[in-house]
């Protein structure tokens, strides 16, 4: 993992534990790139295991604490944007203390690049439903091993990344040879969007940073097209199982 240098660095503090949801096992810190990219149908999972989560939203400051877990959702950024440069280098801490970490889109290539992976513009953008491919080791995987392959899923990115060293590739989509890699137990990058409403489709749709990519569509998206909402209920419960 590469050093971003002092002045890039996230300051970091003692936290006094999550503000969102009600008191659980076991607390995670959401990393929040825009407010309407948010959990989704994955807080319901996160209400209904009583784990409570509290967001950190672009710009604040990061703050571990005594967070049990983090997931890294998604965004209209870049990874290699520098303004995610202190975001970056506090995933980098927390992998190294071995903190259980999920990634969505933006997240995966976040993580992906943090464990040294070049995170680059994908030969043509993926928007819309499609279906995602397990692996071998995708199908024997604890968490995504739980899908049926293939499975559809809402994607939403014009970025990809290249495998990160020492990690396992479990899925791939017709346009995206990688959707989502493990490194080691406890860490997960999927690319594709499992935690998507239909709601939060209509809204993506309408944000002014993502017209441009609505505008190249030939036909508006469908936000009923499929249903991941069990799906992303047995990727983020086999994730909560691993630690």
């Amino acid at each position: 993992m590469s050093d971003l240098g002092p002045d890039l660095r996230p300051d970091i503090r003692p936290t006094s534990g999550p503000d969102s949801a009600s008191v659980g096992v076991r607390s995670l810190l959401v990393l929040r790139h825009e407010p309407f990219e948010h959990l989704g149908y994955f807080e319901r999972v996160l209400r209904d295991r009583h784990t409570s989560f509290a967001y950190s939203d672009l710009g604040e400051v990061l703050d571990l604490g005594t967070y049990d877990g983090m997931i890294v959702m998604g965004g209209p950024q870049s990874a290699n944007d520098r303004e995610l440069a202190g975001e970056l280098h506090f995933i980098q801490q927390a992998l190294d203390t071995k903190t259980p970490v999920l990634g969505i889109c933006l997240g995966a290539q976040l993580i992906a690049k943090a464990l040294g992976a070049h995170v680059y513009r994908n030969p043509e953008k993926e928007i819309g439903w499609a279906p995602v491919y397990l692996t071998d080791a995708g199908s024997g995987d604890p968490v995504l091993g739980r899908l049926s392959s293939p499975s559809m899923f809402f994607h939403w990115h014009s970025e990809t990344f290249m495998l990160p060293p020492g990690a396992v590739s479990l899925a791939y989509s017709d346009k995206c040879r990688q959707q989502a890699f493990r490194f080691h137990d406890t860490v997960y990058g999927i690319q594709f969007h499992p935690e998507i409403t239909p709601e939060m489709i209509v809204d993506w749709s309408a944000q002014s940073v993502n017209c441009g990519d609505a505008a190249t569509l030939g036909a508006p998206l469908d936000p009923h097209a499929a249903d991941s909402s069990p799906l992303a209920r047995q990727i983020l419960e086999g994730w909560l199982e691993t630690f």
